[in-house]
Order: structure tokens, then C-alpha cells, then sequence
């Protein structure tokens, strides 16, 4: 992107000029001393490759690099969107990566079952998704956690054999590049992998008193991607010199060169394409303006995300039996596509006061020396994602004979209020009196917050499609909180995060909650039961991990749509790899799982067809 629609891109965010000095710097600086330069768009598409890869997100960035180790083997990747630009690269503006082109604007469908959203425009929660090379991992907050040991041991023992931690832990430390030596060391991480992993080069001093909190609680200060989550630790992130490491740059920049790997951006897949026998034959996709087809030798693999991933099944004909029928979409494959939705979800905008100027506030840090500090050490407030620190802790409600705790906590040095109304208002969709009655009068207040988070929902929704039109986006509906038990872990995670808050450690702050009553909840006593169920129907806030839409499971059971090696049923040719074939969600942030899936996928891939040329006919 050259510095002209650069300026014109951030003067639309609202940040001013001299943070447009840093965006320009920052962009010469990186291209001259990092040989990691921008992929190049292909401009000729072969009639036949090996593997098409769908999707250049989270898990497919990580398939197209490791398939095109394979010399002799090539690789199509088709991503819908472009490439990351200057401000995706900068950790502090990651919330303007939202509703931007780089994000697919999808929105939840308003329920009529249960009620959510409630705060935001039309009742209707956004839900960003990368529309980009790197897909969500360009979008994201780059906080860097594996999940539970006890989330996969559960996966293989719903039948998924080989998706055991054991199984999977050295495929998340084959992909590592862990720069903090004292993880780096232990048996847990790895070092040398094309992801960078590392705390973010500055925070403010609220995150220590947030982990000395934790210590005052009974919770350890731990690496809670090692032996044990319970627990408190500053964030891990997937970041490298102060700047995002999306899995576009970690897996597809070092590899740009290879001969054998096309990468076609601003091409969106419109369908599969399927011979008489149901083998997976090519897919046809709409790029520079027309509908164009390419077509496999050996397998596609679909790694299009949680919601791209059913669609596309479901448009090309594999997908539930009665929903493509009333489409009028010929059925190759009935499987329970886009069931089994998941989310994490929690309370948003829970804020906290404090006395001392120590929060982050988009009007403290505009300043030429920030700037400056960040163009030329790569350090400073610019180089914070905005989670300081992350938590796991247990309910009242969870097992504590086991280390597998019911809620995650995200700790911030801001709140809705801290960039003055300018975006993340927009970004949440949360309507103008929600804002202005609540968090307007906190602008020049110092806030933080803690978004507390529910870990395994008994809550799950569904994908389908609003029409076969493959650019109509389809109908969302996460089915929030039809579980009373959701709500029950909510509110008692609340509890715990107004006990952080009362520690010593943030007494030293002056902490207080934000007791302004959320509107639609005033008849309600603050910080009863009710009131805290009313604010999360409101306030009804996700952090984006849509999973599980394309279950993995054995052949006996009837909601699985691809086999523990992801293939799909039914049909030959066909993998999914990606967030969708989460049999059940992780506990914590998905991204680092995803990208694991695509490492593990790879070698499945490998070894499945150097098993076809050892026995032919296999």
C-alpha cells in the first residue's frame, strides 16, 4: 500500500497526523529491513494443480507453506481478500482492522429464542472475520493460547484418535519461535518455528498489579500454555519486533519464491466441483472480475473458517438433507453441516476506575515521542494489542479436582470509553444511548476492564445459508445463553472480577467498578444476579472464536461431517481444516489451535498420499 492511500485509509480512523508519521515510517522501515516482503499475487492460475488449498487464514496459510515443501507437488492458494497493510501491523490498532476490507462484516442473525445483543444496533452483535491473507490472525488481539490438555484428551475420547494432547502438543511447539527464555526452555515451547511468540515489548503497571491480584486470590503465576492453565501470566503473543505476526507473514513470506506455490488473493471460491462419482474434481472462483475454474489432481482442502467453511459445503451440495432442498440444491452428501456452532462469550464494557494516570488512552498516547519510539525501537504503547494478561480460573461451578477451569479472563488497560467514542464504539456495533449514557461520561476518566469469558458453552447455534447466492452472507444464529448454566458461570465470573478489583494490589489504584446501571437493567439492584443476566443480554460481548460448524468425529456418529484424518463424508477428494472441525471448542483462544490443525493436516496429508505411493491402489 503506498503512503497516499495510507494517509487517506487512516485519516478515515480518526487518528491524526502524527500517528500517520509513524504508520509511514514504520511502512519504509519494515520493507527496507525485513527480506520478508509482501506476497505477489499471481497473475497466471495453472488449468490443473496437485492440492488447492481454500482460504489463506489461520490453519490454510500453515497447509499451502508445508504442501509446498513437496517439490514435485504444486499448490493453489485462493484467499477472498488482499494482503495485511501498515495498520494491521500495528498491535495498538488492531481494532481498526474492524470493518474495514479487510474484514468479512458479518453480524449475527437478532434472535427470537433467547435473548442477546441487546445493547447493540438492531440487536445484532458484529462478528469480524479475516478477509485477508492471514485471515483472522490479521484481525485478532494476537493473544497466544493452546487450549486446555484436558479439551483434546476429550476430543479422542469422542473418537477422534490421534487428537490427544500428546498427540497434538508437538505440533504446536514444531511451529513456535518462542523469544521469552524462560518458556523457551522448558519442554512446553519450542524455538526456531516460523511463529514468533512473545509478550508484547510494553504494558502499563495495571498488569502487574493484575497478576499480583491473581496471587491474592490463590491463583499461581504460571505459563498457562505449559503443565497446568489454572492460573494467571502475563500475555503470550504472536508477535515479532514489536509488530503482528499473522500466519501470512510467519508461513507465506519465507516461501513466496517457491515455483510450485501459487498465491491468488481477491479470490473468492464459489463452489466445489464434483465428478460422477463424488470425487473432488476443481473449484470454481470469481477473480479480476469473472468466474474462473481451477482444478486438483489430488485433494482440496477447505480452510475457509468456522463460517466460510459450512457455506461452501453447503453450496456445493454437502450439508443438511432438508435446508438444501429448500434451496433447491441437488444433495451429494447429507451431513449435519453447520450445527454444532460455539462461541466464547461473556460480559462486555465491565469497568473499572482508577485514581492514577496509568491506563492506555488513545488520547494520552498520540504524541510524536510515542511515535518516535516505536518507528525506531520497536517498543512503546504502539507495540500493545491491548491484552495485557490473561487469566483462567474456576467458578464456583467448575470441577477443582481437575485443571480444567470454566472461565477465562482478559485483562485490559482500557475500557469502551478509552479512545473517546472514535471506534470501538462502531467496531461493537453498541448503539448511541447505550454509549452516551454509560461510557461517555467516563472519556476522560482512567478505566480498565476485564472481559470475563465462558470457556466450554452448553450453548451451541448453527450456520445456514440465506440464499445460493455464494457472495449473500449466511444466517449466523449463536443461540446464546439458552442454557441457564451459561448464565449461572457469567455471573459468578463477575464475582471474581469485582474480587480483583477489591485485591490490595489494585487498592493501591484507587480500583472501583462503574456502577452507572446499564440501560434496559435500571430496574434491577447493581450487582444482583439479575441485574449482572440483564447487563450480559445486553452488553453480550465475544471476542470472536466461532468453532465447531464442521464436527470431527468416527463414522458412527451422525453429527460428524469429516473423519479424525478430515476428511469429508461422503465424498472423495475433500478436506476441512480449520476452527469448523472442533468437535468441541478449546478452552481459551483458538487461534494457536487452528494453526495447529493446519500443521497437523499437513503431515496428515503427507503421509496419507506417501502412503498411496508406497501401495498404489490404497
Amino acid at each position: 500500500m503506498g503512503l497516499v492511500s495510507l494517509l487517506g485509509t487512516t485519516s478515515v480512523l480518526g487518528w491524526g497526523i502524527i500517528p500517520l508519521i509513524a504508520l509511514g515510517l514504520t511502512y519504509y522501515q519494515y520493507n527496507s529491513a525485513d527480506p520478508e516482503s509482501y506476497v505477489t499475487d499471481t497473475q497466471k492460475i495453472y488449468p490443473y494443480y496437485d492440492f488447492i488449498v481454500i482460504g489463506g487464514g489461520s490453519a490454510g496459510a500453515v497447509i499451502a507453506s508445508r504442501l509446498s515443501e513437496v517439490n514435485n507437488w504444486t499448490v493453489l492458494l485462493l484467499e477472498a481478500g488482499g494482503d495485511e497493510n501498515e495498520i494491521s501491523d500495528i498491535p495498538a490498532l488492531a481494532v481498526y482492522t474492524q470493518l474495514s476490507e479487510m474484514d468479512w462484516k458479518y453480524q449475527v442473525t437478532r434472535s427470537n429464542t433467547s435473548a442477546y445483543c441487546l445493547a447493540m444496533i438492531g440487536d445484532r452483535c458484529n462478528w469480524p472475520r479475516g478477509k485477508v491473507l492471514g485471515g483472522s490472525s490479521v484481525l485478532n488481539a494476537m493473544v497466544y493460547v493452546r487450549g486446555n490438555r484436558n479439551d483434546f484428551d476429550n476430543w479422542e475420547r469422542m473418537g477422534n484418535k490421534g487428537w490427544s494432547y500428546d498427540d497434538v502438543l508437538p505440533y504446536f511447539i514444531k511451529s513456535e519461535d518462542n523469544r521469552n527464555p524462560y518458556l523457551a526452555r522448558t519442554p512446553y515451547h519450542g524455538t526456531g518455528g516460523l511463529l514468533t511468540i512473545q509478550e508484547p515489548p510494553w504494558r502499563t503497571p495495571l498488569s502487574i498489579a493484575f497478576i499480583q491480584a491473581g496471587t491474592e486470590l490463590g491463583y499461581t503465576n504460571r505459563d498457562i500454555n505449559g503443565a497446568n492453565q489454572t492460573g494467571f501470566m502475563l500475555t503470550q503473543s504472536t508477535i515479532r519486533r514489536g509488530s503482528r505476526c499473522s500466519t501470512a507473514k510467519a508461513f507465506l513470506r519465507p516461501v513466496k519464491k517457491r515455483k510450485n506455490l501459487h498465491i491468488a488473493m481477491h479470490a473468492q471460491v464459489l463452489k466445489l466441483l464434483f465428478d460422477q462419482n463424488k470425487r473432488t474434481v476443481g473449484v470454481e472462483f470469481f477473480k479480476d472480475g469473472r468466474k474462473q475454474i481451477a482444478r486438483v489432481k489430488k485433494e482440496v482442502i477447505l480452510s475457509a473458517g468456522a463460517i466460510g467453511s459450512p457455506q461452501l459445503l453447503m453450496l456445493s451440495g454437502i450439508g443438511p438433507q432438508e435446508h438444501l432442498d429448500e434451496l433447491g440444491i441437488p444433495v451429494l452428501s447429507d451431513l449435519r453441516v453447520g450445527d454444532n456452532l460455539q462461541d466464547h462469550v461473556g460480559l462486555g464494557g465491565l469497568t473499572f476506575l482508577v485514581d492514577e494516570p496509568v491506563t492506555f488512552k488513545k488520547s494520552r498516547f498520540q504524541t510524536l515521542p510515542v511515535a518516535m519510539e516505536y518507528i525506531f525501537n520497536e517498543r512503546g504503547p504502539l507495540s500493545n494489542p491491548g491484552i495485557e494478561a490473561v487469566a483462567f480460573v474456576n467458578s464456583k461451578y467448575a470441577d477443582k479436582s481437575i485443571d480444567w477451569p470454566d472461565v477465562q479472563f482478559h485483562f485490559g488497560p482500557s475500557s469502551t470509553n478509552s479512545d473517546g467514542g472514535d471506534y470501538i464504539k462502531k467496531a461493537t456495533n453498541l448503539r448511541d444511548t447505550v454509549y452516551n449514557t454509560m461510557y461517555k461520561p467516563l472519556e476522560k476518566a482512567e478505566t480498565w476492564t476485564i472481559l470475563p469469558l465462558l470457556l466450554r458453552p452448553k450453548s451451541t447455534g448453527w450456520i445456514r445459508l440465506k440464499s445460493r447466492n455464494p457472495f449473500v452472507a449466511p444466517d449466523i444464529n449463536p443461540n446464546y445463553f439458552t442454557h441457564k448454566e451459561d448464565i449461572d458461570i457469567l455471573v459468578d465470573a463477575i464475582r471474581i472480577a469485582m474480587e480483583v478489583s477489591n485485591t490490595t494490589a489494585f487498592q493501591r489504584f484507587g480500583s472501583r467498578p462503574h456502577i452507572f446501571p446499564m440501560p434496559g437493567c435500571q430496574k434491577f439492584p447493581f450487582n444482583t444476579y439479575d441485574y449482572w443476566e440483564c447487563a450480559i443480554r445486553h452488553f453480550t460481548f465475544t471476542i470472536y472464536h466461532p468453532s465447531c460448524t464442521c464436527k470431527m468425529g468416527p463414522a458412527h456418529d451422525p453429527t460428524a461431517v469429516v473423519d479424525p484424518r478430515l476428511r469429508v463424508y461422503g465424498v472423495k477428494g475433500l478436506r476441512v481444516a480449520d476452527a469448523s472441525i472442533m468437535p468441541q471448542i478449546v478452552s481459551g483462544n483458538p487461534n494457536a489451535g487452528v494453526i495447529m490443525i493446519g500443521e497437523k493436516a499437513s503431515d496428515m496429508i503427507k503421509e496419507d498420499w506417501s502412503r498411496r505411493r508406497r501401495f498404489p491402489g490404497r
